[in-house]
């Protein structure tokens, strides 16, 4: 059979898929109601510390700051990422028959996508946050004000939006053979390798959108550290400690994800069947669950503020019981 004959015959067979079928699940056997509570305790917990600490920043006037107001977007963006994978993670684990609709398949896509770029450009937002208070602290509230606080975090989540809504119009268009997806939930990488004709576009679009979603907001974030220490080596020891207390957590956040974000890149570019499955599961959801539980406990350890006013709270609520 010719290169020809091989086209049209995949032309043929070819059919508009209407759902996908996943096999990176094993059998779990009684062990599923396990996984299925480890994975619910896992979600309740997240939905209830982000939550918390919306509420908190939300309520209390003396959080309502800038560097706050970007904490509260990076937690709505916890609870918006975990929402798009936890209740459709835990339907799996309990089902025999591990399949999903096209259509939420593509949902599940932009969900997972736009919280991955949200999650990048918030934490570079609140980096050029940093770099004014600490470089600049005496003209910080000029630079800084409440106009320019609303317009960084609606681009940070307007912009990313818009470019999901074209990755997932591409794969949308595309006509599949196959419906069988490698992985414990959708992605991109792995419908386009399921297409039947020339994917050049999407891959192309694929990489242009990943380079940027990445480089861009990391670049910004290095810039602003770079600044950050300048001034942390020629200033006091006071602003060295303000620098440290205050930038600590943002970087072991950018760290951790940019981990999870990496080793996704790495799996959906490249043939990872040497690596255990467990463990490529473990890793490929990394991103999607460790982040959000990471952000709250990091930020609300190490912002004074937020551990007083929690503390206040407990306080109250004994002297309530009391």
């Amino acid at each position: 059979m010719n290169v020809s004959q091989a086209k049209r015959k995949i032309m043929v067979n070819s059919t508009q898929v209407t759902y996908f079928t996943f096999t990176a699940y094993f059998d779990t056997r009684h062990f599923k109601y396990l996984y299925f509570i480890i994975v619910m305790s896992l979600y309740v917990l997240i939905i209830c510390i982000n939550l918390c600490l919306i509420v908190v920043i939300c309520v209390n006037r003396s959080l309502h700051e800038p560097m706050y107001m970007f904490l509260c977007s990076l937690f709505v963006n916890e609870l918006y990422g975990s929402t798009g994978l936890f209740p459709f993670l835990l339907l799996q684990i309990l089902s025999d028959i591990h399949t999903v609709s096209a259509v939420f398949c593509f949902l599940q896509i932009f969900c997972g996508y736009s919280y991955g770029c949200v999650e990048f450009s918030n934490l570079a937002v609140m980096s050029y946050d940093r770099y004014l208070a600490i470089c600049y602290p005496l003209q910080y509230n000029t630079r800084m004000t409440f106009n320019k606080v609303v317009v960084l975090i609606s681009l940070s989540w307007l912009l990313p939006l818009i470019a999901i809504v074209v990755l997932v119009s591409l794969i949308g268009s595309l006509q599949l053979c196959e419906n069988i997806i490698n992985k414990v939930y959708c992605d991109y990488h792995s419908i386009v390798k399921l297409a039947c004709y020339d994917t050049t576009v999407q891959n192309i679009y694929g990489l242009i959108y990943g380079s940027l979603i990445i480089s861009c907001p990391v670049s910004l974030v290095f810039y602003s550290y770079i600044k950050i220490l300048k001034i942390c080596f020629s200033g006091s020891k006071q602003t060295r400690q303000k620098a440290v207390s205050t930038c600590t957590p943002h970087l072991a956040s950018l760290l951790n994800f940019s981990f999870g974000v990496f080793f996704e890149v790495l799996q959906s570019r490249f043939n990872m069947n040497s690596v255990p499955n467990m463990l490529r599961i473990i890793l490929s959801l990394h991103f999607l669950t460790c982040q959000p539980l990471f952000n709250p406990v990091m930020y609300g350890l190490n912002m004074s503020k937020i551990r007083n006013i929690f503390k206040s709270l407990a306080q109250c609520g004994r002297k309530v019981c009391l």
